[in-house]
C-alpha cells in the first residue's frame, strides 16, 4: 500500500513521492481506503487473509493521525485483525508516543524506520529532516508502546561518510535493540537532487575503494552482531526476517494499492497511475486506474524468476523452478551456473544454486549471465 506524501524529498529519492502536497492527503486517503474495499475483498475472496500488509511511501507516517486511523479501519474491516505480519514505514521526524500508539491499536505489528545514518551532518546532506537523536528517540519510543519487530534502514556511501561515521552507526543501531537492519548503497539516479548536484560537481562522494570498505564492514560486522543476511540487502535476528520481503523474491503473488502502485497477479504485472490527482479521480469514478505491463514471454519469466531468488541466501530452488515452468533447472542454466561456480560467484548442489559472499558482492555480473535472450 503507498503513501506517496513526504514532508520534503530526499535528495537520492527517485521514488513516485511528493512533498507539498498536504492538501491532496485527505482525498487520497478516501480514495485508497475505497479501493481496499474493494479490490482489498476480492482479493480476499480469490486468495484469502493475506499473510502480510506492507504500508510504505513516501512516509506513511507524514498523514495526519486521523488519515491513518481511517486508513487501519478500513484495513481492519477487510482483512480483520489476524495479519501474521502488518508493517508500516516511518521516518523518526514524523511520528511521537501517540502515532504508535494508533499503529499498534490500528493491529501494526512492525516497523520500518528510515534512519539511513545516526551522524547529524550526514542527515542534512542528505535532505532528511530528523536528527540522530530523533531516530534514537523514535525506536525507544515504538518500543516502549509495545513493537518487538522493528527494522532500520541504513545507507553507505554518502556524501563525506567516512567508514568510522558508518561503523558508528552500525554501532548505534544494535545498541538500540532492533530486530532487522536493511543496508543500501547509495545510487545517484537520473531526476534527483544529487544527480543535478553531480552534474555540477557538487557531490563530494566516497571513492569507489572507502565505498567497498564500508559495503566490507557492514556484511562482515552485521553476522558478527546476531544479524543474519538473508537476502541482498537484508540482515535479521533468527525469526525476524521480513516475510513482506521474501513473498517479493519467491513468486508470490501480491495486490499493490495506492497510486503507483505495483501487483502481481496470476502471473502479470500491473503497474497504478502515478500522477496522484489521476489516482484519486479514477478511484472516485469507478474507473480502471491499472495498466498490464507487458506480458512476459517464457524466457523473460525464467530470468525474472532467477533474478530474484538468487536475491536471496536459497537461491534458486530447483524444485520450485521445475513446478513453475516444468522443466529441469540444469536444462535451462546448467553452463551459467558451471561457469559462476568456478569463478567463486556461486554455489551449486542438490537443492539448487545461490550466490556465495563474493557473488553478493558482485550480484551484477551473476544476474547479468542469467539472462537468456
Amino acid at each position: 500500500m503507498h503513501i506517496p506524501f513526504c514532508r520534503q524529498k530526499c535528495f537520492y529519492c527517485d521514488f513516485p513521492s511528493f512533498a507539498g502536497k498536504e492538501n491532496r492527503m485527505e482525498a487520497y486517503v478516501e480514495a485508497l481506503c475505497q479501493q481496499v474495499k474493494i479490490q482489498g475483498l476480492s482479493y480476499q475472496q480469490k486468495w484469502g487473509i493475506p499473510a502480510t500488509i506492507y504500508i510504505g511511501g513516501g512516509t506513511p507516517t507524514a498523514l495526519p493521525q486521523k488519515l491513518m486511523k481511517k486508513i487501519l479501519a478500513a484495513v481492519t474491516e477487510v482483512f480483520g485483525t489476524e495479519i501474521g505480519e502488518f508493517t508500516v514505514e516511518c521516518n523518526p521526524g514524523t511520528v511521537d508516543e501517540n502515532y504508535f500508539k494508533i499503529l499498534r491499536a490500528g493491529g501494526v505489528n512492525r516497523l520500518s524506520f528510515g534512519v539511513q545514518s545516526f551522524q547529524d551532518a550526514l542527515l542534512k546532506k542528505i535532505g532528511r529532516i530528523h536528527s540522530g537523536a530523533e531516530a534514537c528517540e523514535a525506536v525507544k519510543l515504538a518500543q516502549q508502546a509495545g513493537f518487538v519487530n522493528i527494522s532500520v534502514d541504513l545507507m553507505y556511501g554518502l556524501p563525506g561518510q567516512s567508514l568510522t561515521d558508518l561503523q558508528a552507526s552500525v554501532a548505534q543501531a544494535d545498541a538500540l535493540g532492533i530486530q532487522h537492519i536493511s543496508i543500501y548503497g547509495l545510487q545517484v539516479e537520473e531526476g534527483t537532487a544529487f544527480a543535478r548536484m553531480e552534474e555540477m560537481g557538487k557531490l563530494n562522494l566516497p571513492t569507489e575503494d572507502e565505498a567497498e570498505a564500508m559495503y566490507d564492514y557492514m556484511t562482515n560486522r552485521l553476522p558478527q552482531l546476531g544479524y543474519q543476511r538473508y537476502e541482498v540487502s537484508n540482515f535479521a535476528k533468527a525469526g525476524f526476517e521480513s516475510r513482506h520481503n521474501r513473498s517479493y523474491w519467491h513468486d508470490v503473488p501480491y495486490l499493490g494499492l495506492g497510486a503507483a502502485a505495483h501487483s502481481y497477479l496470476e502471473g502479470k504485472r500491473y503497474a497504478a497511475v502515478t500522477d496522484i490527482e489521476a489516482y484519486t479521480a479514477g478511484i472516485k469514478a469507478g474507473q480502471e486506474i491499472w495498466e498490464l505491463e507487458e506480458e512476459p514471454s517464457l524466457e523473460h519469466a525464467m530470468e525474472e524468476f532467477a533474478f530474484l531468488a538468487l536475491r536471496t541466501a536459497e537461491g534458486i530452488s530447483r524444485k520450485a523452478f521445475r513446478d513453475k515452468f516444468q522443466q529441469e533447472l540444469d536444462e535451462v542454466y546448467g553452463t551459467v551456473m558451471a561457469d559462476l561456480k568456478g569463478q567463486g560467484l556461486l554455489l551449486v548442489d542438490q537443492a539448487g544454486c545461490r550466490l556465495t559472499e563474493k557473488g553478493f558482492k558482485y550480484g551484477n555480473l551473476a544476474f547479468a549471465e542469467f539472462i537468456l535472450s
